[in-house]
């Protein structure tokens, strides 16, 4: 009989754990993941996404002109990007919340991007870590194929990660 309530105790303390488990990864899943390099939480190493669309080119932000965005703070070169970018976030942040595309169509993560190392592809921005990659990404299309097959287990493999920093 004591053997029984122990294992039920433990039965309800496990099943417990694993609920706490699962809200603590769904608050994560919720936040989604931006690739803000190793420190800090400057999205694109402070470079403005807007500008990818609308000058053709990589242009450093400012922090004068910043939005807070699923989790990060997002740079911008002037008030008018900044506000292009608040009426639609998901037209110009970077596919794979930044991460190297190059590295996603692997099923890698590479969290070091270069924002000089960039692509519009069918309307989408594409980051990655140098320029070799991003031509590579560019000129093979089964690249943009295979990050879209890769890129929910590696975002799943960031939340994990993620998850697990908040433990410690």
């Amino acid at each position: 009989m004591y053997d029984a309530k122990r294992k039920a105790g433990l039965r309800i303390h496990v099943a417990a754990g694993a609920l706490s488990l699962l809200a603590l990864v769904g608050s994560v899943a919720a936040d989604e993941v931006v690739n803000t390099g190793y420190f800090g939480d400057v999205a694109i190493k402070g470079y403005d996404p807007v500008a990818y669309f609308t000058q053709n080119q990589a242009v450093q932000g400012s922090e004068e002109f910043s939005y807070r965005w699923l989790g990060a703070t997002w740079h911008f070169a002037s008030a008018e990007n900044r506000d292009l970018f608040v009426s639609q976030p998901v037209k110009y942040a970077p596919q794979y919340g930044g991460y190297c595309a190059d590295g996603v169509s692997f099923g890698t993560i590479t969290t070091n991007i270069d924002p000089k190392a960039w692509r519009i592809i069918e309307g989408k921005l594409y980051l990655s870590y140098d320029p070799g990659a991003a031509d590579g990404f560019e000129k093979k299309p089964t690249k943009v194929v295979d990050s879209k097959k890769y890129w929910p287990e590696v975002e799943q493999t960031l939340i994990a990660e993620k998850s697990h920093k908040s433990w410690e």
